[in-house]
């Protein structure tokens, strides 16, 4: 088991606690490190991939504490993955390191329409450095307070997607039409980037997370075959 970026923020984000996170489903016997139900843990089935790609996941507050967060399965597979907790008027200085670190390209990914003048189509990368793709992880409130009152986000360039379809992810409601989960925006990003077989490792991940979450919640047994044959079918 690898540890990873959001797992250490999630212990110091409850080391840090003044109470219990008594959200739904907070009374679950869960894995610490996939939060799934404990008798149906995904972790040992967690692919492994090479990528060019690096994240920043930028989470509001309590996100780190939600077990339906799915920003953790982008850090399960891509190895160079950074997760910070936001401050409005005190942003992580090693946070801001990541951002200003001269081997990183970052990219914002955040619908156009409310910075048209900074949105770029396509994927440049310059001659030494390596894409990172901010992700700020959240409701979609939440996501728009960061994205107005982060001056240090302010100079980036914004990579926008339009998705047709509607989310597979049915453990929350969306807020807006299409709104997809964090980890399938990163997929269609990595998949945009070039690197096709790592956005379809990504998606059948969260495939998996979702169909075992599910099934934790709705006491079901899990359907045969599904996500994880079609995983294991893709490795």
């Amino acid at each position: 088991m690898r540890i990873h970026a959001i797992h250490r923020l999630h212990k110091a984000r409850l080391a840090r606690a003044t109470k219990p996170f008594n959200a739904r489903g907070g009374s679950v016997d869960r894995c610490e490190f996939c939060m799934v139900n404990r008798h149906l843990c995904i972790c040992e089935h967690k692919p492994s991939l090479t990528s060019q790609a690096a994240f920043l996941l930028i989470m509001f507050d309590d996100e780190v504490l939600k077990p339906s967060n799915t920003g953790r399965l982008i850090a399960d597979l891509f190895e160079d993955s950074f997760a910070y907790i936001w401050h409005r008027t005190e942003p992580d200085c090693d946070m801001l390191a990541v951002l200003r670190d001269p081997q990183w390209q970052p990219y914002l990914i955040f619908p156009s329409e409310y910075a048209p003048e900074r949105e770029v189509t396509n994927i440049h990368v310059q001659h030494g450095k390596r894409p990172l793709f901010v992700l700020l992880d959240g409701s979609w409130k939440e996501a728009k307070k960061m994205f107005h009152k982060s001056p240090y986000l302010a100079d980036l360039p914004l990579l926008s997607i339009s998705p047709q379809e509607m989310s597979r992810f049915r453990l929350r409601e969306a807020s807006k039409k299409n709104q997809l989960a964090t980890a399938e925006v990163a997929a269609k990003i990595v998949a945009r980037y070039g690197e096709t077989h790592n956005a379809q490792l990504l998606d059948l991940w969260f495939d998996v997370f979702r169909e075992h979450y599910e099934t934790g919640k709705k006491q079901r047994q899990l359907p045969v075959p599904g996500a994880l044959e079609r995983l294991k079918s893709a490795q």
